[in-house]
Parts: structure tokens; C-alpha cells; sequence
């Protein structure tokens, strides 16, 4: 039982959590009753109802080809970055090679290069291996920007383990790699989530990269689809559907976030555990 002490010394951090829960939560709230409540000029104009949800689900390619593509894009990046991320991290972690720091440096140092600057480049580049306008090419390019980071979370990760883990590994027989896949993987499940994680919000939510990689309809991921739809006829903008478009972009990042949040903390709290 918590004596009153303990009960007021904790009132200022329930009701600071309380009010940021709130600021953040009330947006979400809102769109989700926006997007089913009446609105002159949308598919909903007179009470309440799905009239925009149905307005999303026939717009041009139908809703479940871009919730198809979304996906596609989502699965393709995150393999991506969890396979090369997990090997470059565990070599930056566990090997001594020539010029490993300043290697390292220069992989970071892709954060500071505004992001919006490399896609022309990168569009050329796309249009000489042929996969302009290819949702593998944007999953390419989308897993690139993720590296940086999931290369740092996966080196702080393998860090925090001790290495007489993997030395026990090696004596009883293992491999490197058998070292990696039975000992290792499971020690470092935790970051290899949150970057998953990371990568999958950064490839769902992303417009900017499909509005310059892909020019077929039929391709658009979610987020582009739902821009694209703001504007029905005449310049006019129709939020009822762009809130529901919203919706649906939001709840698998809410689901899965939910599902993941405990591994998600662990993965952040590798790093500061190690020693």
C-alpha cells in the first residue's frame, strides 16, 4: 500500500503524463469524430455515417491497392534495414578493422544531410538500375535513410552484451555465425525491434519519396493516395475523405506500436545499461 506521502509525491507526474496524454491524444480523437460526422461539400453531408470511408475505398486504384503498396513498401524497407543493420552493427561491435571509426562517423553522418536534397540524385540513379517508378526502388531508398540509425541502434545493442556470451559460444563449438543466431540474437531482440519499429513508421507514413520516385497511380502508397485525393474536382479539397484517410494511416502505426512498446524501451535502454 502507498502511504500519503508517496501518493502526493507522485501527483505531479500522473497529472504532467495525464495533460501531455491528452495534447497529444485529442488530434486523433478528433479526426477519427471528423471523419464519420456530417460536412457540407463530402460524401457525409447529413449525419453521421461511413460516407467518406466509402469515398477512400473507390477512389481511383481502391483503397486495398494502396493499403497493398503501403505494405509492400513497409515489409520490403524493414527487412532491409533489420538484415543490413543487424551485420553492420555486430561488425562495428564485435571486429577491429582499418579505419572502423571514421567508417562509422561517415555513416551517421548521412543524419545530417537534409533528406528532400538526395532524392533527385537518387531518382537518376533508380532510372539507370531501371527501377524508377518500382516499389522495390523506393523500399531501396527508404531503407538507405533508415540505416544510419538502425546501424548506431544495432552497434549500442551488441555492445550491452558481454562478450563472454559469444566467447562461451565459440568454445562450445559455434561458429561466428552460429554465435550471432543462437547466442547474440536473442541478447539484442529488443533493439532489433525498435529499429523494425523505427523503419516501419518512417516507410508507412512517408510522402515525400513516393511523390518523386513513383508516377503510376496504380503504385501510390497510402500517403500518396490520400494527397492526391484531398483534391476532387476544381481545386475543392475534400476533408471528410482526407480525415479518413488519416484514420487508416493511423491505426496500424498505433497498433503496432502497441503491440512493440515494451521491446521498444528495452531497445533504447541497451545502450544505457552497457557496463
Amino acid at each position: 500500500m502507498l502511504d500519503r506521502s508517496q501518493v502526493l509525491g507522485r501527483t505531479p507526474y500522473y497529472v504532467v503524463a495525464g495533460g501531455l496524454a491528452v495534447i497529444f491524444l485529442f488530434p486523433l480523437v478528433w479526426n477519427g469524430w471528423a471523419s464519420v460526422s456530417e460536412q457540407p461539400g463530402t460524401a457525409q453531408d447529413s449525419g453521421y455515417g461511413l460516407g467518406n470511408y466509402r469515398t477512400l475505398l473507390d477512389y481511383d486504384a481502391g483503397l486495398w491497392q494502396y493499403l497493398l503498396n503501403s505494405t509492400l513498401v513497409s515489409a520490403l524497407t524493414v527487412t532491409l534495414t533489420l538484415g543490413v543493420s543487424l551485420l553492420g552493427g555486430y561488425a562495428f561491435a564485435r571486429f577491429r578493422f582499418p579505419g572502423k571509426n571514421l567508417l562509422f562517423l561517415l555513416t551517421l553522418a548521412i543524419l545530417m544531410v537534409p533528406y528532400a536534397t538526395l532524392l533527385i540524385p537518387l531518382y537518376v540513379l533508380l532510372g539507370r538500375l531501371h527501377l524508377q517508378n518500382s516499389l522495390i526502388g523506393l523500399s531501396l531508398v527508404l531503407a538507405m535513410f533508415q540505416l544510419p540509425f538502425a546501424t548506431f541502434m544495432m552497434r549500442i545493442s551488441f555492445e550491452a552484451v558481454p562478450r563472454e556470451l559469444e566467447e562461451s559460444a565459440l568454445v562450445d563449438g559455434c561458429g561466428t555465425a552460429g554465435a550471432l543466431r543462437r547466442v547474440l540474437l536473442p541478447a539484442v531482440r529488443p533493439g532489433l525491434i525498435t529499429v523494425g519499429l523505427f523503419a516501419f513508421l518512417a516507410a508507412w507514413n512517408d510522402f515525400i519519396a513516393p511523390l518523386i520516385l513513383i508516377s503510376d497511380s496504380e503504385k501510390a502508397p497510402l500517403p500518396l493516395a490520400v494527397a492526391n485525393l484531398r483534391q476532387q474536382s476544381m481545386g475543392a479539397v475534400d476533408y471528410g475523405a482526407t480525415e479518413a484517410g488519416v484514420v487508416v494511416l493511423a491505426v496500424p502505426c498505433l497498433l503496432v506500436f502497441l503491440l512493440l512498446q515494451r521491446h521498444y524501451v528495452r531497445g533504447f535502454m541497451s545502450g544505457a545499461l552497457k557496463g
